[in-house]
């Protein structure tokens, strides 16, 4: 290539290097060490008799607004299929998927049904707290069953599947996001006002609750500061004698918190009844999760309902964790250690180092200096005279 061209080349590779806002390279050893947590959290979730399932990047896009996925519209990159002239888009989110998998390849299967997953979703937008557009997802989800049993099942595995990559101090924080909404119908608030008073919690805006009738004003007040640790929060929940499904609900998460509590002991264990944003979708308790120096959740998960074709619903529980905070949180991997051998190194030397657990670099220019073409491409032992040694 002459000159001229090697400039131009170089040009063009300059631009290519420059990618979208929210979209990066992963390289070593981040990338490697994001494919091996990746592989860990899979195998914690397979221990537990969760199968895995990998759906589509791509589907047409009335599939993926389905139930929980309505909320996600906004953010889905969308295009027309050539085809069909149907609208795609691409996943923002696996659960949805993985609802639909539920609800109809594997709508027959036995009852409760645990899937696994794992793979990348894209966002048309970040956010403050993750302002990448594109990240890895994985989790598991559990359908047909309506005991809390399954609650404690799914965070269980979530738990021991950080603890097994690496993350310390992992807390859970429980929300009951139709809890207000609940208590708003009760009340016979109208639409307005029921998002005016779910904005106010979310906030934990306590004046944004003044201009409410006198008993309505102060539940919603006592629900705010019930928010706490697990024990606390149970008590002065179950003080306001709630009635009705938001009663049900609060039992259902006292029962919970006493049944991690046997469980998970040394769990450190919230609870927030107000908290909604991100929740919208959950039919029962959710839960965020968190680890001690994390600056954000790692994931969540909760209870919602699988829609089928036909329109009828099936509980499920499940959870999702995002590669992206998980790496944030946990120190980066060094590079890997690697051996290099030289020109003329026999196969079979080669292969048994490597069935040690070596990773080579076989030289592949004879003659040369070993020792400053090892140290050149960033080896950090050697192959000589029969022995391994180190740089």
């Amino acid at each position: 290539m002459n000159g001229p061209s090697k400039k131009i080349a170089g040009t063009i590779y300059a631009r290519q290097a420059l990618l979208p806002e929210g979209f990066r390279d992963q390289l070593a050893p981040a990338a490697e060490q994001e494919a091996l947590i990746v592989r860990s959290l899979v195998d914690s979730f397979h221990s537990h008799g969760y199968d895995s399932v990998s759906p589509p990047t791509v589907e047409y896009e009335d599939s993926l607004l389905v139930g929980a996925g309505a909320a996600r519209g906004p953010q889905m990159f969308r295009v027309m299929d050539p085809d069909t002239q149907r609208m795609m888009a691409v996943r923002t989110d696996m659960t949805v998927q993985t609802a639909r998998l539920a609800a109809t390849r594997l709508a027959d299967a036995p009852r409760p049904l645990r899937l696994a997953y794992s793979g990348n979703v894209l966002r048309t937008k970040g956010s403050q707290i993750r302002p990448a557009r594109q990240f890895v997802q994985a989790g598991v989800e559990l359908v047909g069953c309506d005991s809390l049993d399954a609650e404690l099942e799914v965070i269980a595995v979530a738990v021991e599947g950080l603890q097994n990559v690496g993350i310390e101090g992992v807390s859970v924080d429980l929300t009951t996001a139709p809890l207000a909404r609940a208590l708003c119908e009760e009340f016979g608030f109208d639409e307005t006002a029921t998002n005016h008073i779910l904005e106010a919690l979310d906030a934990k805006d306590v004046g944004a609750l003044e201009s409410l009738p006198s008993d309505a004003k102060n539940i919603f007040g006592q629900l705010l500061a019930s928010a706490g640790t697990a024990d606390r929060a149970v008590d002065l929940m179950q003080a306001i004698g709630l009635s009705g499904a938001a009663g049900e609900l609060v039992d259902r998460v006292a029962t919970l918190v006493a049944m991690l509590a046997t469980r998970l002991p040394d769990l450190s264990l919230t609870v927030d009844p107000c908290e909604t944003h991100g929740f919208e979708y959950k039919t029962g308790i959710g839960f965020a999760l968190f680890a001690k120096g994390g600056k954000g959740e790692l994931g969540r998960g909760g209870r919602y309902n699988v829609v089928y074709p036909d329109g009828h619903a099936e509980e499920a529980v499940g959870f999702s964790v995002y590669l992206d905070s998980l790496m944030a949180v946990l120190p980066l991997a060094d590079l890997p250690k690697k051996l290099y051998l030289p020109y003329g190194t026999k196969l079979e030397v080669a292969a048994n180092l490597r069935n040690e657990g070596w990773r080579t670099i076989q030289g592949l220019t004879e003659g040369g200096e070993s020792l400053k073409e090892a140290a050149r491409l960033g080896c950090s032992h050697i192959y000589s005279e029969g022995a391994v040694s180190a740089l």
